[in-house]
């Protein structure tokens, strides 16, 4: 699936959920993420290689975790994200065929995220980072067809900048 994504630190985290609040929007309930970044060998940033993260997601202690294998892939001339992702039942078999496939380590990210279905394909996204102080929102907006990236990622800039959000994060998470 191809995708537009913009990621902000917040100014407030408070005054940014209470402006989308304001326009009858509200968050669902926290739920814990954690991801373990991996990335093919002679990985360079701005190189269009993929990145393969295992993703296990909690939304309640009583309940079976999720686990899930993301392909990330930044294609830097366009600006658009290609992410699929692929349900996984055995954690341990997964990461070893990502390892046998040449991928290593990068690194690894816990948050406790919460989110915004916003309706058309778009999904924002509140983030606290374990052992971070700053506070981040995502949106992702889904592209159909010849939908143009540099128009989507344009809206995504003013969605935040109606918000009050300009510092805009350019970096993954586990680049931070």
């Amino acid at each position: 699936m191809k995708k537009a994504i913009l990621k902000c630190k917040l100014e407030s985290r408070d005054s940014f959920e209470d402006k989308l609040s304001d326009i009858d929007f509200d968050f669902g309930p926290i739920y814990w993420q954690h991801d373990r970044v991996y990335v093919p060998r002679g990985y360079k940033r701005g190189v269009n290689l993929p990145r393969l993260i295992m993703r296990t997601e909690m939304h309640a202690v009583d309940e079976t975790p999720k686990y899930a294998l993301i392909l990330r892939r930044h294609i830097e001339d366009s600006g658009a994200d290609i992410v699929e992702e692929t349900p996984v039942t055995d954690y341990a078999n997964t990461v070893n065929i990502i390892l046998q496939l040449g991928f290593k380590p990068a690194g690894e990210v816990s948050r406790r995220r919460q989110d915004l279905d916003m309706g058309d394909g778009t999904m924002i996204y509140l983030d606290s980072i374990d052992g971070r102080e700053e506070q981040y929102a995502k949106i992702e907006s889904i592209l159909e067809g010849n939908d143009s990236v540099t128009a989507a990622r344009e809206d995504l800039r003013k969605t935040f900048a109606t918000l009050g959000e300009t510092d805009i994060v350019e970096s993954a998470y586990f680049e931070l």
